[in-house]
């Protein structure tokens, strides 16, 4: 079912982004549209980042492949492969696609070209701070998941791990992702999986991860407010 936030003109069914009704035919002619783009980005929603596919693309707005619902949210930003990031409005959702509507108009040309930007031409990376473990020489160690991409990850470990040493990373939320140490700068280390993911199978895989970091940060929240000392009750 199709969730609408505005006129539906240029929507799902339309291949549009959505976002052009109100704006008239005029405005539509001066926006050049590129559609059928298949372009990696992530969709940030309140800090937490989740894969997404850009589709359609005009200096106006945008309009996505989803891999899971969009949360509630306060915040939406769409962040490039490249670093660029620009914030968003959602305009309307289905189960797969998302038409938004940038806030001001954006350099349309910079946003088709990976060659621009911090990180020109890099693979899309998750940033994703949870607790996990290594099992690594018949030990087991804590480490802390920093990023995940279709390759590889980055953890930080108080365990001396070696160059090109197999590791098998547990998060207990999603199946154990056997890996190897490509480079090691302690305590942080950069994996390459021994099986690298498809870009929608890792879209499933973090989204689960980024869900279960808003919970626990919500329960922590929760008891950060809540009194602390004695109580007096008469």
């Amino acid at each position: 079912m199709t969730q609408e936030l505005s006129n539906r003109s240029g929507g799902p069914e339309g291949g549009g982004t959505g976002f052009e009704g109100a704006a008239g035919s005029h405005d539509q002619r001066e926006a050049p549209r590129f559609t059928l783009l298949i372009r990696a980005a992530k969709l940030i929603v309140d800090g937490r980042e989740f894969l997404c596919v850009i589709r359609d693309a005009a200096s106006k707005g945008i309009k996505i492949r989803l891999f899971h619902p969009i949360p509630e949210h306060k915040t939406l930003e769409i962040e490039l492969g490249n670093g660029d990031r620009h914030p968003v409005h959602l305009v309307w959702s289905t189960d797969d696609f998302a038409g938004f509507r940038f806030p001001r108009q954006i350099d349309i040309e910079r946003l088709l070209d990976e060659g621009q930007g911090a990180f020109p031409r890099r693979q899309v990376r998750l940033r994703i701070a949870m607790d996990a473990s290594v099992h690594s020489g018949g030990h087991r160690a804590k480490v802390a998941l920093q990023d995940i991409s279709q390759q590889g990850a980055c953890i930080e470990c108080d365990k001396w791990l070696l160059k090109n040493e197999l590791i098998r990373l547990d998060t207990g939320i999603v199946p154990p992702i056997y890996a190897k140490v490509r480079w090691r700068r302690a305590p942080r280390y950069g994996l390459i999986f021994e099986q690298t993911f498809r870009l929608d199978e890792l879209a499933r895989l973090a989204a689960p991860l980024q869900f279960t970091r808003a919970v626990e940060e919500s329960l922590e929240g929760d008891d950060a407010s809540r009194p602390t000392g004695n109580r007096n009750f008469g």
